[in-house]
């Protein structure tokens, strides 16, 4: 597991544009869970874009949500499974961070013009007409359509900004995918698999002392626990 955790370090250290989102998630699975492959993860997402029937942006929403059928796992949101990238490719089910990162990474093979956005409480596919919400099965979206969508989710308690829908670099979508492990994990009193997702978020740039503060409690209380 060390040599999990090295790698992401490794990895997060690049300038931003040249952290490989993909292993980069893969490594986060491959933490939580002894015995993921990763070189296997990444082998079915070039596996996912070689039979994509074309390389237009159709093409590619198709193959993922028509013929494929990535969605959203609305019926057990909180499943862990949801954030571990070779779970949410074999079961083609996720939440919207796992499944933007799919999107994305099978969209960068095919070479097309797609990136993530991390919108507040609902990360959605960029591209150059709108947005695609793959936790929907990809329903596209305009800007009035993301409004409504952030508005249903957290409107009540912070306004909808349109900076909102930038792209969003890779360093911001793992902070979030560990922040989404970071809660259920919390939730669970796992902390042994606590202490390994802080490990990997105190290796990002924006770490702040207080995560490095938590690391230390939630490593203590994990070897307590297992002594």
């Amino acid at each position: 597991m060390t040599d999990v955790v090295e790698r992401f370090v490794e990895l997060v250290a690049r300038p931003e544009s040249l952290v490989p989102l993909d292993e980069a998630a893969m490594l986060i699975a491959a933490q939580s869970r002894p015995g993921v492959d990763v070189s296997a993860g990444l082998a079915a997402l070039d596996a996912i874009a070689a039979g994509c029937p074309g390389r237009r942006f159709l093409d590619w929403h198709r193959h993922l949500f028509d013929e494929l059928g990535f969605r959203g796992n609305a019926a057990d949101y909180y499943d862990p499974a949801n954030s571990w990238l070779d779970r949410v490719l074999e079961r083609r089910v996720g939440i919207p961070i796992t499944l933007t990162v799919i999107g994305v990474e099978v969209g960068r093979r095919l070479e097309l013009d797609v990136w993530p956005v991390a919108m507040p409480a609902h990360v959605l596919i960029g591209h150059p007409d709108g947005w695609v919400d793959a936790f929907s099965g990809g329903a596209m979206l305009d800007v009035e359509g993301c409004r409504a969508q952030f508005d249903a989710l957290v409107g009540r308690t912070m306004p909808f900004d349109e900076r909102f829908l930038a792209l969003a670099g890779a360093h911001a979508i793992l902070a979030r995918m560990l922040a989404n492990l970071r809660a259920i994990h919390i939730a669970r009193r796992d902390d042994v698999a606590l202490a390994g997702v802080l490990a990997m978020r105190v290796a990002l740039p924006d770490a702040t002392e207080e995560d490095r503060d938590e690391l230390a409690r939630a490593t203590a209380r994990a070897a307590a626990r297992l002594n």
